[in-house]
Formats: C-alpha cells, sequence, structure tokens
C-alpha cells in the first residue's frame, strides 16, 4: 500500500497501519509541528475569509474536528495536503 492510500484511509476514518506511510517520509518533529500549525491556519482564514465565519467559530470547527486529530499524527501525512483538501472533509 502506497503512503498516500494510508492517509486517505485515515482520512476518511478508516483503521490502517502506518508503517508503510511512515517509511517514506522523512520530517523532523519540528518541521512536522511548523507544517501542521501552517495548515491549521490557512484552514482557519479560509473558514474566516471566503466562507464569512467569524474567527472563533472558524477555529473551533478545525479544532474540534476528527481530521485535526488525525493531523496531530505525522504518519497519516495530512500534513503535506492543501488546506482546502483537508477542509473537504471537516464541511
Amino acid at each position: 500500500m502506497t503512503w498516500w492510500r494510508v492517509w486517505l484511509h485515515t482520512a476518511v476514518g478508516k483503521e490502517v497501519s502506518c508503517d508503510e506511510a511512515h517509511k517514506g517520509m522523512n520530517v523532523s518533529e519540528k518541521d512536522f509541528l511548523y507544517l501542521k500549525e501552517q495548515v491549521t491556519a490557512k484552514m482557519i482564514a479560509i473558514l474566516t475569509e471566503e466562507q464569512g465565519l467569524p474567527l472563533e467559530q472558524a477555529i473551533d470547527k478545525v479544532y474540534s474536528s476528527e481530521l485535526f486529530q488525525k493531523l496531530g499524527n505525522a504518519e497519516t501525512g495530512l500534513f503535506f495536503q492543501s488546506p482546502r483538501y483537508l477542509l473537504s472533509y471537516i464541511q
């Protein structure tokens, strides 16, 4: 199974072994945290600027989502995805 299939299955809620996904990623913890923060901030910006949600509601929508929990796991590879793509799983 390729890494992109692993994160896809993870994003839609199916349990999948992430061993193969992690083999292809060479990301330090510092880089992972930075990328996670950036994609999270961009998702919130899209919700506020383009969809007109109040900031507090946009923050709550992102941080309380199941996707955000999965984004916190580097092995899912979700932090490599575009914010718009990730938002499609939240909305």
